[in-house]
């Protein structure tokens, strides 16, 4: 991957507060928008926040810019921008209606993702 440090930095953050199911899919061969995607889930409003702001305080203060922070209002769905890599924390029934993973990873059949 592009840039192992800041994939291993936010894994570290989200795994120092317990983040549930993390998955990491290299989508570089499918997006221009990121190299990585990190997708987790949180067990409540207060948890999904926390692990974006982590996220955010661990790499800022690592020394990587954040491109940006989405979803701390509502604590459904977080999502942290830090350009090559981008993270999603998301709670359990807002990951099970989106299935983000299905999306992305290229070992899922493209054909159970068009049928949902």
């Amino acid at each position: 991957m592009k840039n192992p440090p800041l994939t291993d930095l936010a894994r570290s953050a989200l795994e120092d507060l317990k983040a549930i199911d993390l998955k990491i899919l290299d989508v570089r061969g499918l997006t221009t928008i990121t190299d990585v995607m990190m997708i987790c889930t949180g067990t409540s409003n207060r948890h999904v926040v926390s692990l974006a702001r982590h996220v955010y305080d661990t790499v800022r203060e690592a020394g990587h810019p954040v491109l940006g922070i989405e979803g701390l209002d509502e604590g459904e769905w977080a999502l942290v921008d830090l350009g090559d890599v981008v993270v999603h924390v998301m709670q359990t029934q807002t990951r099970a209606f989106y299935q983000l993973e299905k999306l992305w990873d290229m070992s899922e059949p493209r054909s159970r993702v068009a049928n949902g």
